[in-house]
């Protein structure tokens, strides 16, 4: 099959969809939401996040030097939607997506309640790339609801979270577990076939 030539663009999909915290030096919050986000570094935990210098929670980022990532579940895809379509310059983005913010532990950020999943981080380095500025960011706390854990490790399927297509514009439901790191060693698994039980493994 041909190939066909596109314009340049930074087609990367799907993406994650997360919900970052942040708040002014009077520790009034925001939410925004943002899909160009991902890991950085492993030792120091590190994440990376591509902002608009235009949105309102860009100078809260500044100013602070603080954020929290908040993974949302599929049952919060409208909030998340809305957090990503409203600006916290003219509203309160938690009172309106009815979320509850929460203190961290090391960030002054609030984490989202109903996320089962919250990195608290702080950033590290700022590079001014064009049209958005990467935050990179070391995670100093991680805090999960204890139904998505599982001999110390947050076991994915039990998040159900979801993904975005940046280019159609659509949300994407993670579905199937179709194998295991590291499973070319041996046979490729059957579809049809319940996957075998979970390997703990903390790093690839």
């Amino acid at each position: 099959m041909a190939k066909v030539m596109l314009e340049g663009s930074a087609f990367l999909a799907p993406v994650p969809v997360v919900l970052l915290s942040c708040c002014d030096m009077q520790g009034v919050p925001n939410l925004i939401t943002v899909s160009w986000v991902s890991v950085a570094c492993q030792t120091p935990a590190m994440v990376s996040v591509a902002i608009r210098s235009d949105r309102a929670s860009y100078s809260r980022i500044q100013e602070t030097g603080e954020f929290v990532l908040n993974i949302p579940p599929v049952s919060l895809v409208r909030a998340t939607d809305l957090c990503g379509t409203v600006s916290g310059a003219q509203e309160d983005k938690f009172a309106r997506a009815h979320l509850t913010p929460v203190n961290g532990d090391k960030v002054r950020p609030p984490l989202v309640k109903e996320c089962p999943v919250n990195l608290e981080c702080v950033v590290r380095q700022s590079i001014p790339l064009g049209t958005h500025e990467l935050f990179l960011a070391e995670v100093v706390a991680v805090h999960a609801d204890e139904e998505v854990v599982e001999d110390g490790l947050i076991v994915l399927g039990r998040v159900a979270p979801f993904v975005f297509d940046p280019f159609g514009g659509d949300y994407w439901r993670l579905a199937d577990v179709i194998a295991h790191h590291g499973f070319s060693e041996g046979s490729v698994p059957d579809p049809s076939q319940p996957p075998p039980p979970r390997k703990i493994q903390k790093q690839i």
